[in-house]
């Protein structure tokens, strides 16, 4: 087999080209294979195979910087450079990141789990390079999707106005950039693609110096040409208007002509964007004829692409089906998502009121000022977004929401640890920075029920900005409803008090369990509402023990922990003992979410261990 000889870039430059096809379908062989094993990133990393290819033939990325944009088209370039047989271990504890990761390899320039930054890291890059005397080649590497975010826009306005040499592949496959209809822009393409048409240029450019817009008759003929190809093809002018020099579109699965316009691309030294066009889940009938649903995908079939877990309910799916019950009963129901109507559960929301859906792509920040405007002018809007995500939309939360105290209601879906995709994807700051925000409730379900429940509080009952946060995936062993109150005692005791909220309170009623056969008799209570915090019910509830437990999946400074103890110290109800059980300062890895809680001491033989330690020292 081709693929098991290569174990680093210097191998696919050696290999002779009537072995890259051969190479090309080995490792579409081999994704499948993992991935069916592993899940994981499918879809995207099958349509990026001969581009990912040709970028390790021309340049060299332990010297040259490859910036991905979200990362999750990096599974071939880690293949390539020495990481194949680590891939039985992708997005587990101490295993392969599922995205580009510095610290794992030389061959990853920046960390990439968000869309749309690529541009401007890698123009940071390049100026980093240019001030410094050095000489390698800076390329962002970004899918078509990222250009729904507007920093891509930012960082491609400042590229091109730089002049900095550096190439930004625009891998297409979905959204139409360019609409090329017709014979014209089709030969305009081919001719634009040919060797012939570059060294022409190169060389005429040559005859009027280093500095041929300085010339009369250079900056007319130029005028003329860029006046003919804006009425001719006016779909490449966007790029160019921002200094670039526009390549393409060509056919991202022809590897001896992405190897050619790379190499060409190199050898323009100025600002270049290469346009190409891929077919998602290429090579593979199921993800080719599902790319959506095989883009983020669990262990499954390599034959059928039947998933080996059928999915179950989840907080998501009882989210987006409420949320459908909501808008029945009330028209200014709206629901707005960022590129994730399926992973937010909103697809039945969007077929059933699609006038009443509005996906505004990656674009966080907008989506929240877009829901402030609509709160504004009297509807009842409801932004269903990753917890990790909303962190894009900060500024917007503070100025466009809080400032003006609008009822938004946020849906913060994937709140706490959500496992394989790792350190980029967990939702652990939501409950620090929501909750300092003036004027916003924030509501923490623990089960199905309760989501439900709050949700219809949040749009029907409440007034101002509203979070709902909930995890990924499923309830645990509670599944009752205890949503009417914002505080409640789960279960009874005397030696130590056990606070959470969300799903930990299983943990926290597990370790009561285990702690109960040991004679400590801990009573549970459960937050529902983490924002705003009722200084005398707490004082009214935290008093019966002089050990406070605090369990969070989220980190130290500013958790829901350090608010209470501070609120009792100022009310002189400060417990005897304190215990914060959190993620501190550590950005947690990727892995499964038990072994994650269980590593951070969250799980209830932590929390049970952690009232033991602290009853021994009152002894």
């Amino acid at each position: 087999m081709v693929l098991e000889s290569i174990h680093s870039p210097a191998d696919v430059k050696r290999l002779p080209a009537g072995q890259l096809p051969q190479l090309c379908q080995e490792l579409r062989e081999f994704l499948v294979r993992s991935l069916s094993q592993t899940g994981g990133h499918l879809a995207s990393n099958l349509g990026a195979v001969e581009l990912t290819v040709a970028i390790h033939r021309v340049f060299d990325t332990e010297r040259d910087r490859l910036v991905f944009d979200v990362g999750h088209q990096c599974y071939v370039h880690k293949i390539l450079t020495g990481r194949r047989e680590r891939f039985p271990t992708l997005r587990q504890l101490d295993g392969l990141s599922g995205f580009p990761k510095p610290r794992e390899s030389v061959h990853d320039a920046f960390i990439a789990g968000h869309a749309s930054n690529s541009v401007s890291v890698a123009l940071g890059m390049a100026r980093a390079r240019t001030r410094r005397g050095e000489n390698y080649c800076v390329l962002a590497f970004l899918g078509d999707g990222a250009l729904t975010g507007g920093l891509a826009y930012e960082g491609l306005n400042n590229a091109g106005a730089s002049g900095e040499p550096l190439i930004v592949i625009l891998n297409d496959n979905g959204m139409s950039i360019n609409p090329n209809v017709g014979a014209i822009p089709s030969h305009l393409a081919r001719l634009r693609s040919k060797p012939a048409y570059y060294h022409f240029k190169k060389w005429y450019r040559s005859l009027f110096g280093p500095r041929p817009m300085r010339n009369p008759l250079y900056r007319f003929n130029h005028r003329v040409k860029t006046s003919l190809k804006k009425t001719l093809w006016p779909g490449s002018t966007l790029f160019e208007d921002m200094g670039f020099t526009y390549l393409g579109p060509i056919d991202g699965h022809d590897l001896p002509r992405l190897c050619d316009m790379l190499s060409w691309a190199r050898e323009l030294n100025c600002p270049v964007l290469l346009h190409v066009n891929t077919v998602k889940g290429k090579g593979c009938p199921f993800a080719e004829r599902n790319p959506d649903m095989y883009h983020g995908v669990g262990p499954f079939d390599p034959e059928t692409g039947r998933l080996t877990a059928a999915g179950g309910e989840s907080f998501s799916s009882v989210f987006g089906r409420t949320l459908a019950d909501c808008a029945r009963e009330d028209q200014r129901v709206c629901a707005i998502t960022a590129a994730m109507a399926d992973g937010t559960g909103l697809s039945g929301f969007a077929k059933t009121f699609p006038e009443h859906f509005f996906d505004v792509g990656i674009a966080e920040g907008h989506g929240v000022s877009m829901a402030a405007g609509l709160a504004a002018q009297g509807l009842l809007p409801v932004f269903a977004v990753y917890s990790t995500f909303l962190q894009r939309g900060y500024d917007m939360l503070i100025h466009d929401v809080a400032l003006e105290g609008l009822h938004v209601v946020l849906g913060v879906d994937r709140a706490g640890l959500v496992g394989a995709d790792g350190e980029t994807h967990h939702g652990c700051f939501d409950a620090l920075f929501l909750s300092e925000l003036p004027g916003f409730t924030v509501l923490c379900p623990a089960s199905f029920a309760e989501l439900g429940h709050m949700l219809r509080s949040a749009l029907f009952a409440h007034a101002g900005p509203v979070a709902v946060r909930y995890p990924r995936g499923g309830e645990g062993a509670f599944q009752g409803d205890t949503a009417d109150r914002p505080l409640v005692r789960l279960r009874e005791g005397t030696d130590a008090t056990l606070l959470s909220y969300g799903v930990l309170v299983n943990q926290a009623l597990e370790a009561a369990d285990l702690l109960e056969r040991e004679g400590v008799r801990a009573e549970v209570l459960k937050l529902n509402q983490i924002a705003p915090l009722d200084g005398e019910l707490l004082g009214e509830f935290l008093g019966k023990t002089g050990i406070l437990l605090v369990l969070e999946d989220c980190f130290g400074a500013g958790c829901v922990g350090q608010r209470i103890a501070a609120i009792l110290a100022e009310e002189g109800r400060a417990p005897r003992r304190l215990i914060l059980k959190n993620l501190g300062k550590t950005f947690a890895p990727e892995g499964g979410v038990s072994q994650l809680e269980a590593r951070f001491g969250l799980d209830a033989a932590g929390v049970a261990g952690a009232v033991r330690e602290a009853l021994s020292h009152e002894q």
